[in-house]
C-alpha cells in the first residue's frame, strides 16, 4: 500500500487593475500588488514565512518570543526584465536576510531555532532550492 499524499495545492488567480496593479485572489480573501512592487512583495513574503514559522518554532521548542523583525534586502539587475541586452539574469543575483528575536533565550537556542525556522521556511526553500515552474497561455 501506498503512503497517502501530504501535497497541498494553494491556489491564487491575478487580474489585471492596470499596468502596474493587479488583484489577488485567494481562497480567504484578495489582495492588491500594485502599492509595492512584485519584487517588494516576494521580498516580503519571505519575511512573513519567516515571521510566521519563528512563532510556530519558538512555541514547539518553548522558546518564549515576543516578536520578530526581519529585514530583508536584495540586489538585481534591472536591465533583463526592462528588455535591455544583458546575460544578466532577470531575478535577484542575492538576498539577505537579518532576522532580529525579542527573547530572554541563550545564544545558543536562538541559533537552533533560527537554523530550524530556515529549513521548515516554504518561501526561503523556494528561493533557496528553486521550483519547477512551467508558465502557459490559456487562449
Amino acid at each position: 500500500m501506498g503512503m497517502a499524499s501530504t501535497t497541498s495545492t494553494i491556489t491564487v488567480a491575478g487580474t489585471s487593475d492596470g499596468p502596474k496593479r493587479t488583484r489577488i485572489e485567494t481562497g480567504t480573501g484578495e489582495f492588491v500588488v500594485g502599492d509595492a512592487s512584485p519584487l517588494e512583495h516576494l521580498l516580503g513574503s519571505l519575511a512573513a514565512c519567516l515571521n510566521v514559522i519563528g512563532h510556530l518554532v519558538a512555541r514547539e521548542q518553548g522558546l518564549t518570543l515576543r516578536g520578530v523583525a526581519v529585514d530583508v534586502e536584495g540586489d538585481i539587475d534591472t536591465r533583463r526584465y526592462k528588455g535591455k541586452e544583458t546575460d544578466a539574469r532577470a531575478g535577484f543575483e542575492s538576498i539577505r536576510v537579518r532576522v532580529r528575536a525579542d527573547t530572554d533565550a541563550d545564544d545558543a537556542a536562538v541559533a537552533a531555532w533560527l537554523e530550524e525556522v530556515e529549513t521548515r521556511c516554504p518561501v526561503a526553500d523556494n528561493l533557496h532550492t528553486g521550483t519547477a515552474l512551467s508558465v502557459d497561455i490559456d487562449g
